[in-house]
């Protein structure tokens, strides 16, 4: 599974544009489960289990990550952008990026210090003022290398450091991804659906397509949540600790989760000796909220990777928590399909 995550952190998919992603996951399911790809890019796997399952349980995680798309190209050939997800500006100044198909490599610059009026010296500059160099000459010159709706994706290498962390663009959610195909080609005591969704960053679009699809009892939803475990955060202000386990949600901003459902996702943890915590702040949001108001309403979990710096070329996570999350996803599908 490390590995799987090194790869599929690596490939470039922002929402809507997922097609790499897609077709990397579909090399490693293949032969183990039955898929289809839905009309949005979606895909739905089947895996058999080693008996029939009581209620039909979908795990679901999405594809896409946070980027840019061109927007357009100036006289001196730098490239126009809009944001694909939620991006904070800090973040983003000074990175380098790659645009495109060909991967054409850039720079996100800003106007220099020296141009900067006095009062604005310390404001966050808009995504408006920014753009991003690609060596360009003038407008004719970078529009053979650069279109218009072309895709942005950050350049992050994935670096394992300290005591078990790692750093990579896209963790969000393209861990839940790898624990998703870890479970796949695995052997599962139940049958199991899975969810590999297009556009959650945008608009939790492609879950609520595969789940009025598959039509579930239950839904787990595998995701990365923000840890706030830095300077001068405390108590429920950490939302999540890097070490301590999944995370395990009980409401968010676009759900109330089912209370049972956290409640029992606690408790199978500490049955089984799984590392688990609670997500102590309601905050963010994930395909639960379109997956549990799906047909006639599905019963909804989420247990989330803590990572921080979420939403960044630098997103950060112990691997541990991924093992952790991936055990728990199991043990409630199981629970959840028999119950």
């Amino acid at each position: 599974m490390r590995k799987i995550l090194e790869e599929i952190c690596s490939l470039p998919g922002i929402s809507g544009r997922e097609d790499i992603v897609r077709d990397y996951i579909i090399s490693k399911i293949e032969g183990y489960c039955d898929y289809q790809i839905d009309n949005l890019g979606s895909i739905i796997a089947f895996k058999k289990g080693k008996k029939p399952a009581k209620n039909k349980v979908m795990i679901d995680a999405h594809m896409d990550e946070v980027g840019m798309i061109v927007t357009g190209v100036d006289s001196n050939g730098f490239i126009k952008f809009a944001f694909v997800g939620g991006v904070d500006t800090k973040v983003i100044i000074g990175r380098n990026v790659r645009i495109g198909k060909d991967n054409i490599p850039g720079v996100l610059g800003i106007k220099p210090i020296h141009l900067v009026d006095k009062a604005d010296e310390s404001k966050i500059p808009s995504s408006d003022s920014l753009y991003i160099d690609i060596g360009a000459k003038d407008k004719e010159e970078a529009l053979k290398y650069v279109s218009l709706g072309e895709e942005i994706h950050f350049e992050s290498e994935f670096v394992e450091f300290g005591n078990g962390f790692i750093k990579s663009k896209a963790i969000d959610d393209r861990a839940g991804c790898a624990m998703m195909i870890d479970l796949i080609r695995s052997d599962l005591e139940y049958d199991c659906y899975f969810s590999f969704s297009v556009q959650e960053e945008i608009g939790l679009r492609g879950a609520n397509a595969t789940a009025y699809t598959i039509a579930p009892d239950y839904a787990i939803v595998v995701e990365t949540t923000t840890a706030a475990d830095i300077n001068d955060a405390k108590g429920e202000e950490r939302v999540c600790v890097c070490g301590e386990g999944g995370a395990i949600s009980f409401m968010d901003r676009a759900t109330v989760y089912n209370i049972d459902l956290f409640n029992k996702a606690l408790q199978v943890a500490k049955e089984k000796n799984i590392k688990a915590q609670p997500k102590t702040r309601v905050a963010g949001g994930n395909n639960a909220g379109a997956i549990h108001k799906s047909r006639g309403g599905v019963k909804v979990l989420t247990v989330s990777v803590p990572t921080r710096y979420l939403h960044s070329p630098c997103c950060v996570c112990k691997y541990e928590d991924i093992e952790s999350s991936r055990d728990i996803v199991k043990a409630m599908a199981e629970e959840l399909a028999s119950c």
